[in-house]
């Protein structure tokens, strides 16, 4: 039996059984990933409900984008997360079928030597949407305070201005008119590695696993650590996280999208179309933060 201090917060998993070296999930993680568990839902939204419920938001984010147009708003969607909790497929489900000329997927890769040397904020704000558009970030600015950080990218130094200048730069942002969310998509420990075997044995994923990702599986602590720093020193008026339980990607996808539009009145909005939202699985960063097990 493993002994207590080589096991996970959870007290349920030996701590060597989270690996990507494995040929397959072991047993004792399928135990353990959602639904089964200490979850906020104990089963999965069904299909044919997730794709109703969605419908109806699509066809109001159509009218949210019709109306920002015409009144000139500007939209920034920023989804950070652990990896594997569904940031991208989230992206996609507000994109689907709004107009690509006005909304704009933010994914950048690694800084070239050019960016390194400016700013850090400089190649995010080229993104900026202008009057009439969105841009939704898969990963943006807060790449600092977490894979950066965790993985020695950056130094302490180098944190602490971080921390520092975006309370600044987010509420520059906030006092010209832009309309901020920043989305934090959390998954249990068991659920993440679950995710990234079906990367790993699936050849139509496989590129979205990196070596990025296989070191991660070991570090769940320290981004556990870095998270609670982001989410409690950059959390504003100005700019809140929303956190968004995503275990069950199908409904943190329609949490996401009924956040937003519920903070627009825009012409010809349906508000039967847009369910409430579930406070089991949509929370302030403070209301997470207490939470004993937070994401673990």
């Amino acid at each position: 039996m493993a002994k207590k201090k080589d096991k996970d917060p959870l007290g349920q998993v030996p701590e060597e059984l989270y690996s990507l070296d494995h040929d397959e999930l072991p047993d004792l993680i399928a135990e353990h990933i959602f639904p089964h568990g200490d979850y906020a839902v104990n089963r999965e939204i069904k299909k044919k409900d997730y794709e109703k419920q969605l419908e109806k938001l699509q066809i109001e984010l159509v009218k949210l984008q019709d109306w920002s147009i015409d009144e000139g708003e500007r939209i920034v969607c920023v989804f950070e997360g652990r990896d594997a909790a569904g940031k991208g497929g989230t992206i996609q489900r507000f994109i689907q079928y709004i107009s690509p000329r006005h909304a704009h997927v933010v994914a950048l890769g690694k800084p070239t030597d050019i960016e390194v040397g400016q700013w850090y904020f400089q190649r995010y704000v080229a993104h900026l949407p202008t009057r009439g558009d969105m841009s939704l970030y898969d990963r943006s600015w807060y790449n600092r305070a977490g894979v950066e950080r965790v993985m020695g990218f950056c130094s302490e130094a180098q944190v602490e201005a971080f921390f520092r200048e975006v309370p600044v730069f987010e509420k520059l942002l906030v006092d010209d008119g832009f309309h901020l969310f920043k989305f934090w998509l959390t998954v249990r420990r068991p659920e993440q590695l679950k995710r990234f075997y079906e990367r790993k044995l699936d050849p139509l994923k496989g590129w979205k696993l990196s070596p990025i990702d296989h070191e991660a599986v070991h570090k769940w602590n320290d981004y556990s650590r870095a998270i609670a720093d982001m989410l409690e020193r950059t959390d504003t008026k100005d700019a809140p996280w929303t956190v968004v339980d995503a275990n069950d990607q199908k409904r943190a996808r329609l949490e996401c999208i009924k956040h937003v539009l519920n903070a627009f009145d825009y012409t010809g909005k349906n508000k039967n179309n847009i369910e409430p939202v579930d406070e089991r699985l949509v929370s302030p960063a403070k209301t997470f933060l207490k939470h004993p097990l937070r994401d673990g």
